[in-house]
């Protein structure tokens, strides 16, 4: 009972579909359009492709035009846009002559009343959640258009080294996803210049994106012995870095101004570095602060993301700097230490010379001669003796190697006074040879004067000395700090360059695209 239910069923349809291959739609007189009960003999036949000889292919022409990017995701590779879809193709059931329907040449009809192609977006990752469009025009030579809003969220090959200057190229793959070229073959409706200019037309460039252009290619997919018709779309869009760089780059940019203006401040001076490492703080804070900025996905890491880490990197150098200056300056010369040699020569002299270091008027240059090789020499008497010299009065000095004999008319001689002179002072330390001698017969008041002199000039001495080595320590704290200074300031502009470079071949490639 059943099976002849079916066959009966079946011999039905076929009968209804030769009827409907063979004939037009109707039209009554007084009515405008074909008649309902035509119609409905065709939407019969919605789940049956709609040809008169099934070896012929429906031809499916497809144009789109792209009216706004509402978002990229880089972390999931995600491209999220929304399209002006349009679909032709050709339903050769429904033909009707206008002239017998009133000159009705295009009626609306439900969609879903009718067999529509099953054309898909091979990129398609999410559910369409656009508003549906339930009709469509139908003409009087069979051909319907279907027009559709379509919010497209594709799978997209992201490349953001280059971000905030970056341009992306996205794919756009309709095809069918069953027929095969035996049954629907895809066609584009329009030259694919023609949909570029219409969506640069239409397209909201109030966004973050900009569309540049749209390329396409027509080709057949194969898999195993079936192939199917499918269409390519390029779309290349590009990234408006206005928005980055007024909030990224710039207040970057400024806070690596201050940091390099701070080598102006006394590199022996304390806040040098305490305003340093508050520098290093508002930069840490400031990137914690523009992260949600920045891309993150795990391909790579954007260009500006490591122009970030090496400002900071450049910043922890410049600290490093000052605290090895101020250890320099600081340590060494507290100690008292003799200037190396070897660091003479090659900090002062060599490196000097190549940072053209100005040396004050008073500080001789470092030559030939070692200026510390040789200390000062305390003065000696001419005749090589210890110690300074002592005026005394010949009569003194005669009774001193010839004692005066005794005279019964004279006395003795008194000895003539000594008159000490103060010694030059000299850089030597004061040993048992450098105090200045008294004559034996001075009075103790003025032995104690000569050595109270002794004792100054010794201590006017060492501080000379000790000023002398912390003035060469100081110039060679100088002579760093300007060197690492200029090689700070030369990684700055060598990465500067490198980010304006990067700007310029984004700019000449995104002229050349258009």
């Amino acid at each position: 009972m059943i099976p002849s239910w079916n066959s009966t069923l079946i011999a039905t349809l076929l009968i209804l579909t030769a009827c409907v291959c063979h004939s037009e739609l109707t039209c009554k007189e007084g009515h405008s359009g074909p008649t309902y009960e035509s119609m409905q003999a065709v939407f019969d036949l919605k789940y049956f492709r709609p040809a008169v000889n099934l070896s012929n292919p429906t031809i499916t022409n497809i144009s789109f035009t792209l009216y706004a990017v509402l978002g990229v995701n880089e972390k999931t590779q995600i491209l999220t846009t929304f399209l002006w879809l349009r679909v032709y193709w050709h339903h050769e059931f429904l033909i009707w002559d206008p002239e017998l329907c009133d000159g009705v040449t295009r009626i609306s009809l439900p969609v879903k009343q009718l067999w529509s192609p099953d054309i898909i977006i091979y990129e398609f990752v999410d559910d369409d959640v656009s508003q549906s469009c339930p009709y469509v025009y139908v003409n009087h030579t069979g051909h319907i258009r279907w027009d559709r809003m379509l919010r497209l969220v594709s799978a997209c090959n992201l490349e953001i080294f280059s971000f905030p200057f970056d341009v992306q190229n996205c794919t756009f793959t309709f095809g069918s996803y069953m027929h095969t070229i035996r049954d629907v073959r895809v066609s584009p409706a329009l030259t694919f210049e023609e949909m570029s200019g219409n969506s640069k037309r239409y397209l909201e460039a109030s966004g973050e994106w900009e569309l540049l252009v749209i390329h396409g290619e027509a080709s057949v997919l194969k898999f195993g012995i079936d192939e199917w018709d499918i269409i390519t779309f390029w779309v290349v869009i590009r990234r408006q870095p206005v928005l980055y760089v007024v909030n990224l780059l710039i207040p970057s940019s400024f806070l690596m101004l201050i940091d390099i203006l701070s080598f102006y401040l006394p590199p022996h001076s304390v806040d040098r570095a305490s305003f340093k490492m508050t520098l290093i703080l508002g930069y840490t804070v400031f990137l914690l602060i523009m992260n949600d900025l920045l891309p993150s996905t795990a391909n790579g890491t954007p260009i500006i993301g490591i122009y970030f880490s090496v400002c900071l990197a450049l910043m922890v150098i410049s600290l490093l700097e000052t605290v090895i200056i101020t250890n320099i300056l600081h340590h060494n010369s507290m100690k008292y230490r003799d200037v190396p040699r070897w660091v003479r020569v090659v900090v002062l002299k060599h490196i000097a010379s190549l940072i053209c270091y100005r040396w004050p008027e008073e500080l001789p240059r470092p030559g030939g001669q070692d200026q510390g090789g040789q200390e000062d020499k305390p003065d000696r008497p001419p005749d090589g003796g210890p110690g300074p010299w002592v005026v005394q009065s010949d009569a003194h000095t005669r009774s001193a190697q010839h004692p005066p004999a005794a005279t019964a008319t004279s006395g003795p001689v008194p000895a003539a006074p000594t008159v000490p002179t103060v010694p030059p002072m000299a850089p030597a330390e004061p040993t048992a040879s450098t105090v200045p001698a008294v004559a034996p017969m001075a009075p103790p008041e003025l032995q104690q004067i000569c050595r109270d002199l002794s004792d100054l000039r010794a201590h006017l001495t060492s501080l000379q000395k000790e000023s002398e080595m912390q003035d060469q320590w100081c110039h060679v704290g100088y002579v760093l700090d300007f060197l690492l200074f200029r090689i700070y300031l030369m990684l700055i502009t060598c990465y500067a360059m490198v980010i304006i470079c990067m700007w310029c071949i984004w700019i000449s490639q995104t002229g050349n695209i258009d």
